[in-house]
């Protein structure tokens, strides 16, 4: 199955991450929530399949267009 890489659509913080590595997800499941000047954003899975990698921490800063999860 192919890699997809999941941006930040915002620059902020994460706030809460809700899967591990290897954890099973389904299509728009909640994969970590961003804040960003007080919002929570979610980052979504656009499509059923495994965390692969996760490319940041709980309290880490994210730019705009950053990469934060891998899933296939």
């Amino acid at each position: 199955m192919p890699q997809t890489r999941l941006p930040s659509e915002v620059t902020g913080t994460v706030w809460k991450i809700e899967v591990r590595e290897g954890d099973a997800v389904t299509e728009e499941q909640t994969l970590l929530v961003l804040e960003s000047m007080k919002m929570e954003i979610p980052v979504t899975a656009p499509r059923a399949g495994t965390v692969l990698q996760l490319l940041v921490n709980e309290g880490d800063s994210v730019a705009e267009g950053q990469d934060v999860v891998v899933i296939e």
